[in-house]
Parts: structure tokens; sequence; C-alpha cells
């Protein structure tokens, strides 16, 4: 494991910067009904997103739809972090987004079935804030969609 000590200076007032406190208490709500009867959506912070849409920026806030009928095998990953290894996605989306395994899931009959569209962020460089807008913006598409339950994958 590398030391905090043993990195560039500004590496190191990166990292340091993100030493947050709680972000307040969680937004949990109680389940109100079971899972066999609930609309789930993926939420990756891996920095997906299709082929022909914009790759993400180095300080990008901003989310990537993923459509529910989206082939894995057309996912891309433009994560920026240089610290992050890329070869399990390589070998297996589902690592970073398991759309293949819920898509399981609901034709077993455990879910009650998948969103319109998923979502990706893509998770490094950037503090907590900025994110609030994107996120609210997100929650009120995944309401107009049914979806009452999301699943993140943080990468």
């Amino acid at each position: 494991m590398v030391r905090l000590s043993d990195l560039p200076e500004h590496e190191r007032a990166h990292l340091l910067d993100k030493n947050l406190g709680p972000l307040g208490p969680p937004a949990w709500v109680p389940p109100g009904k079971p899972l066999a009867e609930r609309r789930v959506a993926l939420v990756t912070t891996a920095g997906l997103h299709r082929r022909a849409d914009a790759a993400f920026e180095l300080t990008d806030a901003s989310y990537r739809v993923l459509p529910g009928e989206l082939a894995a095998s057309d996912l891309v990953m433009s994560h920026s972090s240089v610290n992050f290894d890329r070869s399990g996605f390589a070998e297996d989306v589902n690592l970073v987004f398991p759309i293949d395994r819920f898509r399981e899931l609901a034709d077993e009959g455990a879910i009650g079935g998948l969103a319109s569209n998923h979502f990706s962020f893509m998770g490094a460089g950037l503090l907590p804030e900025a994110y609030e807008a994107p996120a609210r913006d997100l929650a009120r598409i995944l309401h107009r969609d049914g979806v009452d339950t999301a699943f993140l994958t943080p990468v």
C-alpha cells in the first residue's frame, strides 16, 4: 500500500481534500414492497458510456444514459483515474455494471423488472458537492420511470 508521504504533493493534497466527515443522515426509505415487485435501475461510477457518446472529462460530474436494452459489449469505459485497473471490465463488464446478472434476476422473477435506462457517472476527481445537482436530476428521471430501487456500483 502506498503511504501519503510517498505521493507527489498534488496527489497527496487531492486525497486529503476528500477526507470528509459524514454526508449527513442516509436517505434510505423503508422497503415498502417485496423485491420481486420492484423496478431496479443500475447506477455506476465506472465512467461507462455508449461508444457513440462523448467520453467523460477529467473533472466531469455529469452522467451518461445507458439504455436498458444496450448490449454490454457496446459499453466503453473512459474512467480517467490512472490508478484504476480496467482489466476486470475488459474481461466482464458485470464486474462494474452487473446488467447481465440483473437481467437474469428479472427473468427469474427475483426482481420485478429493470428500468428503461441505467446511468453512469465518472467517479474520480471531484468532491461530493459537485454531484449533487446531477444526482437530483437523475432522481427525478428515475422517479418518472417508476424506479423504486437503485443498485449502486461505486468504482
